[in-house]
């Protein structure tokens, strides 16, 4: 089969290859025929060396695709069933699962680099070499083999293309405004960073009736895009401070920030009002701090709210997202800017890196 092979962290481009085979297929385990994927600035992250992953490996972890074949003691999905990869698989058995908090589980991350694929000397044993999933799934790949808690069922009719943007930054935004902030009907939001989770995060922020929602973005191409899913207002980073202070109480009630970066997190901690919430959801680097001072930690009471994959049980999540597709309350199909094929993934990254693109998806057959 096809997959895009990442063979050392720092490059820049993938090497598509025909020779590659997904291994490890057993009890506990599905077979996945990967339909669609989508790619998500974490994959980027992952290939720079920002997220660890070792090398090589097949990134992406956004996909959609069809159960082929389940292990032995697989329950919950079965061959012919669509579904969704999730990269944060919850055991189902830890505290935190068993507290609803299935998104804060770290069980799948014990399988980071674990292989699963090969590639090379014809998929035989002897001559290849092994390959990880990103975060134990790839979806740069016309199929896997995952955990089974792994893979999250999606109605039928859900096009492939729109169940691969759920599979992380549309749940992802959408889960910080709804369980994360539980934004107030009214409030004002700023949403920093206007790539596909900012965007994710205007609609969740509409959803739930925030009555002004300013975006926040460099490139002004990008801001007034989000203008159509939702946003009031738009801005370039200079104006934000400003915007913030003319505001009642001085600042937003809910500053989202989906870059990942200490500085845009200082900002949007500056932009909100006494009293109101910075929720972080840009996946940033472990090296990259953030600082306070615990006098205005105290003085202003500004809450700090890290929202990790939607903030609450990811399948819970997956489910809001779709039904609030169906009642036609959220833009999925809007989202999908570009469309290209495996082969054309390089083409793919380069439109991520330059901002062009809100999501690419790749059809994989």
């Amino acid at each position: 089969m096809r997959a895009a092979i990442l063979h050392k962290t720092g490059q820049d481009t993938l090497d598509v290859r025909d020779d590659v085979v997904a291994v490890g297929f057993g009890p506990g385990k599905v077979r996945v025929r990967l339909r669609a994927a989508s790619l998500c600035h974490s994959d980027l992250s992952a290939m720079s060396g920002v997220l660890p992953q070792p090398a090589p490996f097949v990134p992406g972890h956004e996909g959609a695709g069809d159960v082929l074949e389940v292990g032995e003691g697989v329950t919950g999905v079965a061959a012919g069933d669509r579904v969704v990869l999730c990269w944060m698989a919850p055991c189902g058995r830890c505290a935190h699962c068993e507290r609803g908090r299935g998104h804060l589980c770290v069980s799948s991350l014990r399988r980071l680099g674990a292989p699963g694929f090969r590639f090379g000397g014809d998929g035989a044993p002897g001559g290849a070499v092994e390959a990880s999933g990103f975060y134990g799934t790839g979806s740069f790949a016309e199929e896997v083999v995952v955990d089974q808690d792994a893979v999250i069922k999606v109605p039928a009719d859900l096009p492939y293309e729109l169940a691969a943007l759920i599979g992380c930054g549309v749940t992802t935004g959408v889960g910080a405004a709804v369980h994360t902030a539980r934004v107030e009907p009214g409030a004002s939001v700023a949403v920093i960073g206007a790539g596909g989770v900012g965007v994710a995060t205007v609609q969740g922020a509409r959803v739930c009736g925030a009555g002004r929602i300013a975006v926040v973005d460099p490139v002004a191409s990008r801001r007034d895009r989000a203008l159509a899913f939702g946003a009031t207002d738009a801005l370039a980073p200079e104006e934000l401070k400003a915007f913030a202070k003319g505001l009642p109480g001085g600042g937003f009630d809910y500053v989202f920030e989906a870059v990942g970066r200490s500085a845009t997190v200082r900002a949007g901690y500056d932009a909100a009002r006494r009293g109101g919430a910075v929720v972080v959801i840009g996946a940033g680097a472990q090296d990259d701090l953030a600082q306070f001072s615990m006098g205005e930690l105290f003085f202003n009471e500004k809450r700090l709210l890290p929202s990790l994959y939607g903030g609450a049980s990811v399948p819970r999540t997956i489910a809001l997202v779709v039904d609030l597709w169906r009642a036609g309350r959220i833009d999925l199909e809007g989202m999908v800017t570009h469309r290209v094929g495996l082969a054309d993934v390089n083409e793919a990254i380069a439109q991520m890196r330059g901002g062009e693109a809100l999501r690419t998806v790749m059809t994989l057959g």
